[in-house]
């Protein structure tokens, strides 16, 4: 057997990544795309908790939202600014560093005191946690060549879709048996765990320093601006009049401003934050639109079935971590289909097939009820897990196959970032229509009931009945009436508004099948043959 050695154990595989051995090539991999699962798992870990977690430090309903909003939007900064920080620090040590910045905020937000310290807290967790997403999916095309890569885009499809989906159903689990501070304190053993091992093992390039000294600054502030700027718009319109709001109006405009700047400085600055030559490749411009497509999709779906189980089934976090659960064994057993027909099919023909199934799922969720639980919902999620994976290893490969070695870590980051994105546009595009399809349907069955003004009366008159014979008071009786007469429209035309929202949402998917088409895979960009690794 062969003896190991400290010397070989920390070998500099800087000069040729690509000559480092199978098995520690894979075991960085995995330890990096860990590090991923847990950046993207601490989306939406809070999302079914969020009661718990308010009760827990006292906050409102529109305080709680800001400890996802503060995430994303900290998420959204760090992600593109990945591919220059690797570049001037070393994928290691950015790695290394974020992964342990990461763990320290978690500690932190689930010991927090306040609803200001855990937003401060998730913030920074976000911001920190946004470098790895970027940096696994440029070292995996660095590493592998062949039939090996083409199991990173399944992979790392996997991680993508799992952890996010995978949150709500983890943190019902962990709060119901534990504490919602748990949510948190999960990440600090594995996440030192990865630090560490990281920090021996991955040595495939090396850092350049200068290059923070020479930093476009105005740059940087521009694209922070934008990014945060706009996630806060996304997040606070649906709920405040979007642009009727003084507050959101300003942020709107400084985000307009900070993408006017953050693109004048990309194309003109001598040494731009982020690069955006992967953009002159059109097959990169046409695989980013379906990232969009596909982040808008996957967390809307993700944010609104939670919602629906909450709001119209009354469910707890633990009976809705069950009933979603699984979306994530759906794309746990497509990932294997998905990496096979990478390597056997032109990916517009797989892209099709997945964005035609989600849409059908989409379909089939339009037709729900405020009576669907987990059987009625088993088939639309298991369609829509297994199709989001015939979506994303596509995209993955149209992306960053054939992107040039010193352009990768900025391909990474631009096409992370636009699904992230895509999700942020669609989390706030949902919950606006949400809110405008329910007032529609209540007003709709309103009107109904005014047509059919003796049934509806009838049904009063009985309900009013049954309540009095638990209540001496007669006129009370009747306001109690009223009172669930109230309750049970509002549940029906809640329910109403998640049919035409996912209604509209497989209409989009739909339409997306129209730029498939156009997206010719460029000569010499796929993965080479299967021997080429050899």
């Amino acid at each position: 057997m062969p003896r190991w050695s400290f010397a070989r154990f920390g070998t500099d595989w800087s000069d040729d990544p690509t000559a480092m051995p199978t098995a520690r090539k894979f075991l960085i991999f995995g330890l990096m795309a860990f590090g991923q699962f847990l950046a993207l798992f601490d989306i939406q870990i809070v999302s079914a908790s969020q009661r718990e977690v308010a009760a827990g430090l006292a906050a409102g309903a529109d305080e709680i939202s800001w400890v996802q909003t503060a995430y994303l939007m900290a998420e959204l900064v760090m992600i593109p600014l990945s591919g220059f920080l690797a570049r001037a620090l070393s994928t290691r040590w950015l790695f290394v560093a974020s992964c342990t910045m990461f763990t320290i905020s978690s500690l932190l937000c689930g010991l927090s005191w306040s609803i200001g310290s855990i937003i401060a807290f998730r913030a920074l967790q976000g911001f920190t946690g946004g470098a790895m997403v970027p940096l696994v999916f440029a070292v995996g095309f660095t590493l592998f060549s062949g039939k090996q890569r083409a199991l990173i885009p399944a992979i790392l499809g996997t991680v993508s879709v799992l952890a996010p989906a995978l949150g709500p159903s983890a943190g019902g689990l962990i709060t119901d048996a534990l504490d919602w501070r748990w949510l948190f304190f999960v990440n600090v053993l594995p996440g030192l765990a990865i630090a560490t091992a990281c920090a021996m093992l991955l040595r495939i390039d090396k850092a350049d320093t200068s290059l923070l000294r020479r930093i476009d600054w105005a740059h940087f502030v521009a694209m922070a601006v934008f990014l945060a700027g706009l996630e806060y718009v996304l997040e606070e319109g649906p709920r405040h009049d979007w642009l009727g709001d003084e507050t959101i109006a300003i942020a709107a405009w400084l985000s307009l401003v900070g993408l006017v700047l953050f693109v004048e400085r990309a194309l003109f600055s001598p040494m731009p934050v982020v690069s955006l030559r992967p953009f002159r490749r059109p097959i990169f411009a046409f695989a980013c639109l379906f990232n969009l497509v596909i982040g808008f999709g996957m967390y809307a779906s993700i944010s609104l079935v939670p919602v629906y189980l909450a709001q119209v089934r009354g469910y707890d976090a633990l009976q809705i971590g069950k009933t979603i659960f699984v979306v994530g064994v759906a794309q746990l057993g497509s990932t294997v289909v998905a990496a096979s027909l990478s390597q056997r099919i032109d990916m517009r023909w797989m892209i099709s097939v997945g964005l035609s199934l989600f849409a059908l799922s989409l379909w089939l969720t339009s037709g729900m009820t405020s009576q669907w639980g987990f059987s009625e919902l088993l088939v639309p999620q298991m369609l829509r897990g297994f199709a989001l994976m015939l979506c994303i290893v596509p995209s993955v490969n149209m992306a960053l196959s054939g992107v040039p070695p010193q352009d990768l870590g900025a391909a990474s980051g631009l096409f992370n970032l636009m699904r992230n994105l895509g999700g942020a546009i669609g989390i706030a595009v949902v919950n606006s229509w949400l809110q405008d399809d329910t007032r529609i349907a209540a007003a709709r069955l309103s009107e109904a009931l005014g047509r059919h003004a003796r049934p509806a009366s009838d049904v009063m008159a009985s309900l009013g009945q049954r309540i009095a014979t638990m209540t001496p008071d007669g006129a009370r009786a009747q306001d109690m009436a009223q009172a669930v007469m109230a309750r049970v429209i509002g549940r029906e035309a809640l329910a109403l508004g998640f049919d035409d929202v996912f209604r509209v949402m497989a209409w989009m998917f739909i339409a997306a099948l129209v730029l498939v088409p156009f997206c010719r895979q460029e000569p010499g960009a796929t993965p080479p043959p299967a021997d080429a690794a050899h």
